[in-house]
């Protein structure tokens, strides 16, 4: 059995589909050959896992030439997949699956591309459009499509030795304390500025941990975020919070220093995620988005939000100009979510 997964575009989304992969491994067999097709930015998320037989990698526009769309069809050819398990919802996605000439091609009839699917899956509607659910069903849904028994929405990630070298050089270089005792935030949002939280709202939440809480602080970033992460630690005010913005920030070393960490304080953004399918408490302020995309039973989670008449906008940039789904979520309401995460994991523990 060959089975070509096309993998979501984003990071998070790739954590959410998680359970899918292990569906899908589990259902066929160590014999069957299942091959992800990502981007390339994607390649390390899955390290440490045996669910996928091989990486391809593609690109749409890219420079080199065996990234390109086209490539990427005549290897389909070549390797004469029997079926291809769509998880983004693109038309191009799906004529990329035709063209490549996969036997069986199952995915969400959306887009127009229903005439393309030999597998069509609707999607969940509520009053004639699609309804709002969590990604993790949503894309488990693909799955029993395919044959597979129900699954469990538990994310799942892993680390590689590499990663863990790498982050065993962050926490020498930045002198971390080693007890367990460090805090992770994120304050990265590439969906838009509509979902980050003020620089001086982590500041102030960096600097009460450490002085009341007694954790280590680490600022996680990509590499567009070094300047964010360093006001951060600026604001926080004390040389017990740090930041990856000097450090490897490859999402190897990431997963390996998050894995590391007790708790992450997170926007609605793809590191969350990540941290969550680590095993990790996570809580998240919400604003353009709606928590039900996300929610999932198997996680500790604290999902921040306000009752505002704007909230759920889904825009990149507040469309009313005062964010104040944002703004207006206080320091001390997610510090009373990160103690009380904090203690329900040591209750536990225990």
């Amino acid at each position: 059995m060959k089975i070509a997964i096309f993998l979501p575009n984003w990071l998070g989304d790739v954590a959410m589909a998680t359970p899918v992969f292990r569906a899908v491994r589990r259902h066929f067999g160590p014999d069957a050959r299942i091959v992800g097709v990502m981007r390339p930015y994607l390649r390390d998320v899955l390290g440490g896992t045996d669910w996928l037989s091989q990486q391809w990698y593609f690109q749409p526009g890219a420079k080199d030439p065996e990234l390109r769309r086209w490539a990427l069809m005549r290897r389909m050819r070549r390797e004469r997949f029997d079926t291809a398990l769509l998880l983004p919802n693109s038309l191009s996605t799906a004529v990329t699956a035709w063209l490549g000439g996969a036997r069986e091609r199952i995915g969400y009839v959306r887009y127009g591309r229903g005439p393309l699917l030999t597998g069509k899956v609707d999607p969940p509607r509520e009053h004639g459009r699609p309804a709002a659910e969590p990604m993790v069903e949503y894309y488990l849904r693909l799955a029993r499509a395919i044959g597979c028994p129900a699954e469990s929405p538990r994310l799942e990630l892993a680390t590689t030795e590499a990663d863990e070298r790498s982050a065993d050089g962050v926490w020498r270089n930045l002198g971390l304390r080693t007890d367990g005792r460090v805090i992770t935030l994120n304050s990265s949002g590439a969906y838009g500025g509509a979902k980050l939280w003020p620089v001086e709202h982590f500041g102030e939440l960096a600097r009460r941990v450490v002085e009341r809480l007694d954790h280590d602080v680490l600022v996680m970033c990509g590499p567009n975020e070094r300047d964010i992460a360093r006001d951060v630690v600026r604001r926080g005010g004390s040389e017990r919070v740090f930041s990856m913005a000097d450090q490897p920030i490859d999402i190897g070393t990431a997963k390996a220093c998050m894995r590391r960490g007790r708790l992450m304080v997170s926007t609605d953004s793809g590191p969350r995620h990540v941290a969550a399918a680590l095993g990790k408490p996570v809580v998240t302020m919400f604003g353009p988005m709606l928590p039900v995309w996300s929610e999932n039973p198997t996680q500790q989670a604290a999902n921040l939000i306000l009752d505002l008449d704007c909230i759920g906008c889904h825009k990149r940039t507040c469309p009313l100009g005062h964010h104040r789904c944002m703004r207006d979520l206080s320091v001390d309401m997610v510090y009373e979510e990160v103690v009380r995460l904090l203690r329900a994991s040591e209750a536990a523990a225990a």
